[in-house]
């Protein structure tokens, strides 16, 4: 029988953000052992580097040293040792967000990848990891205690061998894909456990934060239920975890196979108290629902050639558009399925996912399946030109869902919805553990469906021709209407709060700003706008605009004194230059969405009220 490989981490220096990581081999290859750390983290599309971080690595057997060199950026080759090789990395820990690693004195959290070492060859033999706690805290020089690190305990998916629940010690994973796929927070949070479809859930939240625990226990419940049921199957887990991170600001989520990794603001969860649903809280309600559904649809149901992951290198693939953009469609849609949200709250997001979309030049220039393929080196890497020249495949391929679905279920009178689609790709591909090809998605939606889907997909996967919104959402009783943004900060959803006379339209400059003191920072320029005839770019800071300095008011202010087709002074500095700029104003485009359910219709209840689904 192989021998395991053997993993220990150390928080080691908390105050200093460094964890010492061990991998042990027990038979190392003769001609010299190779170790590799990854370069990107499944579920989030970039290459990373993760090497970058570790600050010294060495090897050692039977406690004398062995020669390691470094082949390239991420990986290692030992010499020729004939017992146990062990390689000790230390590991500079101090990325708070979801995909690496931090640590400090009242906290840690590590995603696998950033910190454990892959064995070339022995991928497929089981792991034994040891998490070990930090030192007892000692007193400053100055006399003030550190964090009780005695407090501390382990939140994470994987499965326990002699370590207590939630304790450090000892645990094991099948193999290395599954030891980077279970992501582990230390430390003192506060801890919330549930039971949905008779599968334990636990939430662990770490940070300052005053949560109602009971209700947020509640919510989840029927969240996670409504989508165990929606599969129509066991769940893929014999038990959840739910790893938060609340924060002043933040947001982000990382889906792994019995657990997520979610960073929130605070603000978000619901405080003691709480009767309303706040539109912070439905927002992290959107977040953990779809993580959830990521559980399914991209950590079983996923690529072919994420199967097996390459983590050395880009996976390239234009599903990407199936796997996240059809969880985007369900995490909205699910939480009203199941309560958590009215259909008119439902309708108001949806509205917004529209209005984003609108906004966004460059659906003109990049097809979804395109902007798949170019996650690597664009999604994730995004500038000021961005908003022109890509297109989400998170948002468009939300709207593609809400499209199909809408189309599927009018053309078969409701009996079949995407619904039906996502559960043969559970059967015929999750279940088991078969990889989606290309055209794969499609091919099974025209089966199941009955439909020649062929140039819907070719429109809509592989064109930037508009998609059909409006005539679809009319079929189930939704009005669609478009209307000038009546501020920077109009998200759409709703209908105009002030209607404008029709003889004075909203004027617009075409750029978005961020507050630099009482100046403007244009951070971005788009594409057909008032302000890019004028040759104003992103970077430059508007220090005036006929004169008056923008102050806390902003662009807003001003606008609203103009009329479409006056003439503005913009003084900006570009770099340390002041350079004046004369705009004429613009029309104010109709790119804000609100949406109505103006008749009630069966195919409406059907979708919002009564969906298909089987039952566990």
């Amino acid at each position: 029988m192989k021998t395991p490989v053997r993993y220990a981490i150390f928080p080691k220096r908390p105050e200093a953000h460094l964890f010492e990581v061990r991998c042990t081999v027990g038979d190392p290859d003769p001609q010299g052992q190779v170790f590799a750390l990854p370069a990107w983290a499944p579920g989030s599309y970039m290459i990373r580097d993760f090497a970058r971080h570790v600050v010294s690595i060495r090897a050692e057997s039977r406690r004398r040293p062995v020669a390691l060199e470094k082949t390239d950026k991420h990986t290692w080759r030992a010499a020729p040792a004939a017992a146990p090789l062990t390689v000790i990395a230390e590991v500079y820990a101090w990325d708070l967000s979801v995909r690496a690693a931090h640590l400090d004195e009242w906290h840690g959290f590590f995603n696998g990848p950033c910190v454990f070492l892959r064995v070339a060859g022995h991928e497929e033999r089981a792991c034994e990891l040891e998490i070990l706690p930090p030192r007892a805290s000692e007193k400053s020089r100055g006399g003030s205690e550190r964090p009780n690190y005695r407090n501390w305990r382990v939140a994470t998916a994987m499965t326990r061998a002699g370590a207590k629940p939630f304790g450090f010690g000892g645990y094991v994973a099948a193999d290395y894909d599954e030891l980077i796929d279970h992501p582990v927070e230390m430390g003192e949070f506060a801890l919330a456990e549930f039971r949905a479809c008779g599968v334990a859930h636990r939430v662990a939240i770490s940070g300052r934060q005053r949560t109602d625990l009971a209700r947020l226990r509640e919510d989840l419940k029927r969240l996670c239920e409504q989508q165990i049921r929606f599969f129509g199957s066991e769940p893929p887990f014999d038990h959840y975890l739910f790893l938060v991170t609340a924060v002043g600001e933040g947001y982000g989520g990382l889906e792994h196979r019995a657990s997520s990794a979610l960073l929130c603001s605070r603000n978000d969860l619901p405080p003691p108290g709480m009767e309303e649903t706040s539109e912070g809280y439905r927002t992290f309600l959107g977040l953990a629902s779809h993580e959830y559904f990521h559980t399914w649809n991209v950590k079983r149901i996923k690529p072919a050639v994420f199967s097996p992951y390459d983590l050395g290198r880009e996976n390239y693939t234009t599903l990407l558009w199936a796997f996240e953009g059809l969880t985007s469609y369900y995490d909205d849609l699910l939480l009203q399925r199941c309560g958590l949200l009215s259909r008119e709250q439902y309708l108001e997001l949806l509205g917004r996912n529209i209005t984003s979309y609108l906004r966004t030049p460059g659906r003109r220039r990049q097809s979804v399946a395109e902007s798949s393929f170019d996650a690597w080196t664009r999604y994730y890497r995004p500038d000021e030109n961005s908003p022109n020249a890509i297109v989400s495949y998170y948002l468009k391929g939300s709207l593609i869902g809400l499209c199909l679905d809408l189309l599927i279920r009018s053309k078969s009178r409701a009996r079949l919805s995407l619904d039906d689609v996502m559960r043969a790709l559970w059967r015929e591909h999750g279940l088991r553990g078969i990889g989606v090809g290309e055209r794969d998605v499609e091919r099974i939606a025209e089966r199941v469906s009955g439909l020649n889907l062929r140039r819907f997909f070719e429109r809509a996967l592989r064109s930037t021709e508009e998609l059909p919104l409006k005539r679809l959402l009319a079929t189930h009783g939704v009005d669609m209407a478009l209307r000038p943004a009546e501020s920077a900060s109009d998200k759409g959803g709703k209908p105009a709060a002030k209607p404008r006379e029709a003889f004075a339209p909203r004027p617009a400059l075409g750029l978005s700003t961020r507050a630099e003191g009482k100046d403007l920072a244009v951070t971005h320029v788009l594409d057909g706008g008032a302000a890019q005839a004028a040759g104003m770019s992103a970077g430059d800071v508007i220090v005036a605009i006929d004169g008056i300095r923008p102050g806390t008011g902003g662009i807003d202010a001003l606008l609203d004194k103009r009329r479409v087709g006056e003439l503005v002074a913009i003084h900006a500095f570009r770099r340390d230059e002041l350079r004046r700029f004369d705009v004429r104003l613009l029309r104010s485009p109709g790119d804000t969405c609100a949406l109505s359910a103006s008749r009630h219709t069966a195919l409406l209840d059907k979708w919002l009220s009564r969906p298909h689904r089987a039952e566990v």
